[in-house]
């Protein structure tokens, strides 16, 4: 007996399964969200070094294809090599070995020379702190000497507080020491598994760069497999903008960082700032964090720089200044162009809500993972319009008050209200006043029209 299979009814029954799908992960979502989290994270943990593999590989890909394009593929074209299937695999692994190369020297020589300084910088200020202390109190008191009413100010507010600091010192900090050594501990071990997961995943963006190639070729394979020929188009070009805007802004901030971080310490070592390399570092990595990050850095950079010497912080704080002012100005533009093409008050709500959202990481992938979603949000409005025969730059929409049947844009014009004068108003509650002489004239007047 032959069975008829009915495709109407088999994407209907599809369609219930998920449906079912849905509710039922709805469900879990709402009433068993705890479980769903630990669950996430532990497939985050474990997949850590895959995800490492993959953040590495797609950081060091640019290095890569540089390398490829300008120094080994010349060197094999003059040697006369055919470009075979074998032969293009040697060139990748001697490109690949050459790029590792050059990574592992670099990073060597920054460590070897970072390393040291930070190490006798931190040394230097546990040492001295308590000189540094006594260099601040005897500032703070002449600041007192010569401005008495800012002393009997900070007194009072003193005073006022130190009760409330002391009760809170005894009742919340003092019995959180286990806890915080205890998280201290837990740092450490999460600091070396983070290292093995590490290693682990610079060998695995090792295989993946080898064959960058062939995974992307799978992937669009898939894409094409899965959907019509039209929406695997749009899904490639898709991924290829998000590539271009990701590369775009993380390779060019981490070089505007470089930068900033070398004219820092350049410019700190002239006019003297007490640990130039420590405070360098710390505003070259920062920087990274668009907007808020050179602030995030200067502001305890100025704060180890004041308990050394006031008048040194304040020429750094001019300094740091007149630095984010080059950078915003004119570095800045110069390498990064319009990558995200995003004005300063999306990047300003990209980096607020990613980053309390995410945390740091959010503060640094925010802006250009927003600037992805907002120029999707961008291309789907425009569409709409097209479809509507409706223009889609924003300049005929500024003073739009209504759009006919046909297109044709009215310009809003807001209605302006008459003002009455006090006269008018006090007419109108007034009640006019009746002639009794000018009633009986008018009273006889038709009488006697009517005889």
């Amino acid at each position: 007996m032959k069975i008829r299979f009915n495709k109407k009814y088999f994407y209907w029954g599809l369609t219930a399964l998920f449906v079912i799908i849905a509710a039922i992960f709805f469900y879990y979502m709402l009433f068993h969200s705890s479980n769903l989290s630990k669950a996430f994270h532990s497939i985050v943990t474990i997949s850590m070094p895959i995800i490492d593999g993959l953040i590495l590989a797609y950081l060091i890909t640019p290095v890569l294809n540089s390398i490829e394009r300008r120094v080994v593929k010349p060197v094999f074209k003059k040697a006369n090599v055919p470009m075979t299937k074998k032969n293009r695999k040697n060139m990748r692994m001697v490109s690949i070995v050459v790029t590792i190369i050059i990574i592992l020297v670099v990073a060597y020589e920054f460590f070897s020379l970072v390393i040291p300084e930070l190490i006798r910088s931190i040394q230097s200020i546990i040492f001295q702190f308590p000189m540094y202390i006594s260099n601040l109190t005897v500032w703070i008191t002449g600041l007192f000497e010569n401005n008495p009413e800012l002393e009997s100010v900070v007194m009072e507010l003193f005073d006022k507080y130190s009760t409330m600091l002391t009760n809170f010192i005894n009742s919340s900090v003092l019995p959180t020491i286990n806890d915080l050594i205890k998280t201290l501990s837990l740092s450490v071990i999460g600091f070396f598994k983070a290292m093995w997961n590490f290693m682990i995943g610079f060998i695995i963006s090792i295989y993946i760069i080898g064959s960058k190639e062939k995974f992307a070729g799978q992937a669009k394979k898939v894409a094409y497999a899965f959907f019509e020929t039209p929406t695997a188009n749009q899904i490639i070009s898709n991924f290829r903008f998000i590539h271009s805007t990701f590369s775009g802004f993380i390779v060019g901030k981490i070089i505007d960082s470089i930068i900033i971080g070398i004219i820092c310490f350049v410019c700190t070592s002239i006019i003297g700032t007490p640990y130039a390399i420590l405070v360098s570092v710390i505003v070259g990595i920062t920087n990274v964090i668009p907007f808020f990050g050179p602030w995030l850095g200067a502001i305890p950079s100025a704060l180890l720089v004041l308990m050394v010497d006031p008048l040194q912080c304040l020429y750094f704080i001019i300094l740091i200044f007149i630095i984010q002012q080059f950078d915003g100005n004119i570095l800045g533009p110069k390498i990064l162009g319009d990558s995200t093409g995003l004005s300063s008050f999306w990047v300003i709500f990209a980096i607020t809500i990613f980053g309390g959202l995410f945390g740091i990481l959010g503060m640094v992938v925010g802006v250009p993972l927003f600037a992805v979603l907002y120029a999707g949000f961008k291309a789907l409005v425009n569409k709409q319009l097209s479809k509507k025969d409706l223009p889609i730059d924003t300049q005929p929409y500024l003073n739009v008050g209504s759009i006919s049947d046909d297109n044709c844009f009215k310009e809003y014009v807001p209605v302006k209200k008459k003002k009455k004068s006090y006269i008018d108003e006090k007419n109108k509650h007034t009640k006019p006043k009746t002639n009794p002489d000018a009633d009986t004239t008018e009273k006889n007047e038709n009488e006697q029209g009517e005889q």
